[in-house]
Formats: structure tokens, sequence, C-alpha cells
């Protein structure tokens, strides 16, 4: 029977009123114990053990640190619930007294700071909280819950280890995918929702930009790379503003440049990091080209060396499945109010859930409003613009945020496995 015949399951509100504190305080322990990509082990181990007390069935180790917990209810859908388990290599400045103080070293053998400042903690309490109320509500659905707990979404390969170890086949292949995302702009209460393009391609892309070093004091007995990499990063942009469709979203940004150890020396080389978005694959793919173009241009308007180009992490762009958006939206209007149901545009930030939905999962994800309407109002008179995600002061309300994420999560799984009459 279709949503819009069948009456919904009304969620038990009791249940939830009395159990926010115990995942208020769960989501207070996962911020202050971040792991950064693929070492998520304890965080991971931390919410298998949850799960299987409450009669999930779960493999630990998928993708290197992921997990896949299943629950079967009877026949219908097998619904996935997906979350992310990592970490970002950020130093915490948020003031919460829960902040994290946690050090790690990073793939570089770097020590950093390490922060959940994308909020994947709100992720893994919403997922743990969902499935805390569908394992004592059984009698509300019906199918198999597939809950994935997956690592290293912020380096963009999580969800492809997941995959490559068999995830979608080893375990209940999903009929639909789910997950949300934090939105730090979006108030409290509310859902954001996109049906089609949501977030873009991402690609990383590192530059050697090579020289010819020597003594700041007699530039002319060198080719110094700082100013070859200074002429490369405004060229970078013309491929945008130039030779780019207005109406395509582009960006090139150049996110690091490093070269030399002292006031008075030119370097041999200098090094450049950059990330590129994009949504088309024409786009992306005349993008890459045009900054290798543009970087061997200025190495031989300068007289050097052909620098060495490395493209990596590659992340497609995420796609909400039409339909199942479609599908979702009523349910959530009914939940929450239908002004607190909002379509937000497509953003250009990356999620490598889209890998999901290129493996012939129809998925959607949805973005949770994170700020109170309090706090959003303070900074408007304030002239300022909130922290955004991945930002060190950025936090998000956690018992509203919670409360609405973990509501949302529970109507998906109603509406999309409804007990059969």
């Amino acid at each position: 029977m279709s949503s819009s015949t069948r009456a919904q399951v009304p969620i038990e509100e009791d249940y939830l009123q009395n159990k926010l504190p115990s995942w208020v305080e769960l989501y207070r322990e996962l911020h202050a114990a971040p792991e950064l990509s693929f070492k998520e082990d304890k965080t991971a181990a931390k919410l298998a053990k949850r799960l299987q007390a409450l009669d999930f069935s779960v493999t630990t180790g998928i993708g290197k640190t992921g997990y896949v917990a299943v629950l079967k209810n009877g026949p219908g859908p097998v619904i996935m619930l997906r979350t992310d388990l990592d970490g970002l290599p950020v130093t915490e400045q948020s003031g919460v007294p829960y902040a994290s103080k946690v050090r790690a070293t990073d793939a570089r053998g770097v020590e950093v700071g390490v922060m959940h400042a994308c909020a994947h903690d709100i992720h893994m309490t919403c997922q743990i909280a969902a499935a805390e109320y569908l394992s004592t509500q059984r009698s509300q659905w019906q199918g198999t819950l597939v809950l994935f707990g997956q690592p290293a979404e912020e380096i963009g390969g999580g969800a492809s280890a997941m995959i490559a170890d068999g995830a979608l086949v080893r375990f209940p292949r999903p009929d639909y995918a789910i997950a949300l995302h934090v939105d730090s702009e979006l108030p409290t209460g509310t859902i954001g929702f996109r049906a089609g393009p949501l977030m873009a391609n991402v690609d990383s892309v590192d530059i050697l930009v090579k020289g010819k070093g020597g003594h700041g004091a007699f530039p002319h007995n060198t080719i110094d790379p700082v100013v070859q990499a200074a002429h490369l990063i405004l060229d970078l942009q013309s491929l945008i503003s130039r030779e780019n469709n207005p109406l395509d979203p582009a960006v090139i940004t150049v996110g690091s440049i490093h070269a030399g150890t002292k006031h008075n020396i030119i370097d041999s080389v200098c090094k450049l990091q950059l990330t590129v978005r994009s949504y088309s694959p024409e786009v992306r793919q005349r993008l890459l080209d045009g900054i290798e173009r543009k970087a061997k241009a200025a190495a031989i308007s300068a007289g050097a060396e052909e620098p060495t180009i490395e493209f990596s992490d590659y992340t497609p762009a995420t796609i909400n499945d039409s339909g199942l958006v479609q599908r979702l939206v009523p349910a959530y209007r009914k939940l929450l109010g239908t002004e607190k149901v909002i379509d937000v545009p497509p953003v250009m930030g990356g999620e490598d859930f889209s890998q999901f939905g290129l493996a012939g999962i129809p998925i959607a994800m949805f973005r949770v409003g994170t700020q109170s309407p309090e706090r959003i109002e303070e900074f408007a008179k304030e002239g300022k613009s909130l922290p955004s995600l991945h930002s060190p002061f950025f936090y998000p309300e956690p018992n509203e945020t919670l409360r609405t994420g973990i509501k949302t999560l529970i109507a998906t799984a109603l509406e999309l496995m409804p007990p059969s009459e």
C-alpha cells in the first residue's frame, strides 16, 4: 500500500523523550573521542557492542574499520541506514564542556588535533538511537534493517572500501539507502531535502612545481618556483571564469602552498594542493585537463622542468533518487510540520555516500538543522556568519538536533518497511 493511502504508524513520543538524555550522553562521549579516517577502531567497537545488545547481527572490520549490523524482522524490504565514523584533523575551539582534546598522528606522520568538526558524532548517535527504537518496537515495521558504520568519509575512501569488501553481497542487499548529514546553517527542528543532485564531484590534485634553487639576493641565477606557482594559482581561476559555462557549477581551490625554509632562500620546488568541485562528468574532465595544461604551461613560461601532477581521492557527485525523496518527504512533513521540511539547494561539498548510488541502490541523503533559532538570530544581529562545518568553532545544539534526526530516521524506516496488514 502506498504512503498516500495507508496510515503512518505513529512514533512513541514518550519513549523518545525518556531515552533522549542517554542519547545525548552517547553523543558527548563520541564527540570527546574522535578518531581519524581508517583509524576508527574504538568508535566502531563501541557502536557494535551497543548494536549487539539490541539483537543485531554485527560484523566488524568491513572496509578496514567499518561495520555492518543486520536485524531481520520478517519478510519485507531491506533498508540501509548509514552513518560515517571518522573525525577530522582539526583542533577544537568550540568551548563546549565535552570538547575533544584528542591528539593523533595523521597519514603524514604529523601530530594533529582531532575533532568531529563535521558532526559525524550526531550521525552515529541518530543511527544508534533509531536502532534502539526499532528493535524494541518491532510490531511497527516489517523487513530487514541494515546499518552501515562507514569509515573514512572525510577522505572519500570508506564507502568504496566497504563495497570492495563485499558489504553489498555478504549481507542483505539494500532496496534503499538513507543517510543524514548535519547542516551548519539550518535551524534545529528542520530537515532539508533535495530530489536529484545534492553534493558535488570532488577531486584532489597535488602539483609539485619545479624550479632551480638559490640565494634570494641573486634571483637571476634561479628559476623561482614560488613565482611560477603564483602565476599558476591565478591562471587556474580562468578555468572557472573564462573556460566554464557560468551555469555549470565548478570550483578550484588551492588549499595549500608550501616552499622554502628561510627568508633569503629560493627553494627548488613548491608544493600545491588543490580541491576541485564539479557536478557533470564533462565539466570535471575539462577542469582536470585544464589544470594539467596550465601547470605545464607555467613551467614552459618560466623555463622550468615539467611539474609532477597527481590526481587522487575522487568522490563522485551525490544524486538523490527523486522517487525515494518524494516518497519520504510527505512522511517528514506529517511528522515535523510542513514548514520544517525545507527544499535546500545543492552544494559543492562532497560525500562518498554517492558510491552506494553508483552501485545501483536508490539513495537519499537529508540535511538536519543544528543551530538554535536564538543563536542564528544572535549571529545575524552581529553581522557574523555561523561557524561552518570543518571549522574548529562549529558545534551543533545536541538535544534538538538529535531529536529531529532520530525521529526522521525512525519515520523513514516506518514508511519504507510497513507491517503487513
